[in-house]
């Protein structure tokens, strides 16, 4: 289902009061019956201003940003922590998650750790095992995030079971050399490079927690 575009009507207007004008100016010459030099003066300028009235309003809607079809997640909404971790660092994973959830296009997160996950949060697939595949695999040994724009055309999204079924976007963020942070968005091409910077400042202060764990 598409966004709508929420500057629609504005950006129409220009064009709608250039028509209205041009469409009174026309009226207006036409019951004058005799027609003096200064109103032929203005209206020929009330023409040029209905005209770049117009103007204005194809060039927006030619401008307008396209916004990302999205879609409605398919699974439960959910909060699943590791039951054994300390109280602290149960706190620092609710608190990045939640930024992540409410300031980014996520809509499906998951902390993987050492093999373990530790967290899941938002709209959560029955698959509650990650088993790391290729993509996982190679954030790991690279330390470089991915971001798999739209993940319906990548043959490797079949390793995203513990994902809704029909996330539409993926970025494997690394949580130092031990683990990953991995985010699922409802919409194809939709995290922008302000959310990366914020998926990667939150990945590297997990990092340093984490790190500290015995697990």
């Amino acid at each position: 289902m598409a966004k709508s575009d929420p500057n629609r009507i504005l950006r129409l207007l220009p064009i709608a009061v250039g028509v209205l004008g041009g469409s009174l100016l026309f009226t207006n010459r036409i019951l004058t019956p005799a027609l003096t030099d200064s109103q032929a003066r203005s209206d020929a300028l009330g023409v040029i201003l209905s005209a770049i009235l117009i103007l204005t309003g194809l060039i927006w809607q030619q401008i307008q940003p396209r916004t990302p079809d999205s879609v409605e997640l398919i699974g439960e909404e959910g909060f699943d922590l590791d039951p054994d971790l300390p109280e602290a660092v149960k706190t620092e994973l609710a608190w990045a998650s939640h930024i992540l959830l409410t300031n980014t296009v996520t809509r499906s997160l998951i902390v993987f750790y050492r093999g373990k996950v530790l967290l899941r949060r938002g709209i959560l697939s029955p698959v509650k095992e990650v088993k790391p595949g290729a993509i996982l695999a190679r954030v790991l040994e690279k330390q470089k995030p991915i971001y798999l724009v739209a993940l319906n055309v990548y043959p490797g999204k079949i390793e995203f079971d513990y994902l809704p079924e029909n996330t539409q976007g993926v970025i494997c963020q690394p949580i130092g050399k031990e683990g990953v942070l991995i985010l699922g968005a409802n919409a194809p091409r939709s995290f922008t490079k302000q959310d990366e910077n914020w998926v990667s400042a939150i990945a590297e202060k997990l990092d340093y927690s984490l790190s500290q764990l015995s697990i």
